[in-house]
């Protein structure tokens, strides 16, 4: 049987999920750090990336759409699968993005429950919960260091 674009979407969003809910309820648990923090969820979403990116580039539907323009990439995520591959493209980055916030809190000594919001925020919108965190660093952080590396 072949795969279905909508089951790999349903099983790529289970293991972001599964990070996310990690990331906020447990963040120290040792299954948290061995599956979230240790970037093991977030490759495991870029392998699939790669498989589904690689199969549209090697496929039938490689020469539609591209990057250099917004028609190119509207033209791109007009095929199910390169849409899917965008898909994961976000949800591991955005995955990435939220375990750099919670060590980065966790190195400064952030209160969790000033994180969590960002996470979450993180998690729905991307930059929007990487902005919060920056502000949440900037007022709750230390003083002396208000850089994002």
């Amino acid at each position: 049987m072949p795969l279905h674009p909508d089951f790999v979407f349903s099983l790529a969003n289970s293991v972001a999920m599964v990070g996310w809910v990690l990331l906020v309820l447990a963040p120290r648990w040792r299954v948290t750090r061995l599956l979230v923090r240790s970037g093991a969820l977030p490759l495991l979403l870029a392998g699939g990336y790669a498989l589904l990116i690689g199969s549209h580039y090697l496929g039938a539907h490689a020469s539609e759409g591209g990057f250099g323009s917004l028609a190119e990439v509207a033209a791109l995520f007009r095929n199910p699968w390169a849409l899917l591959a965008g898909w994961v493209h976000y949800l591991c980055f955005d995955l990435c993005l939220g375990i750099w916030e919670s060590q980065d809190a966790e190195r400064r000594g952030l209160p969790h429950w000033a994180l969590v919001p960002c996470l979450l925020l993180t998690f729905l919108f991307g930059p929007v919960g990487l902005l919060l965190y920056a502000l949440v660093r900037r007022f709750l952080g230390r003083a002396t260091d208000t850089s994002l590396t």
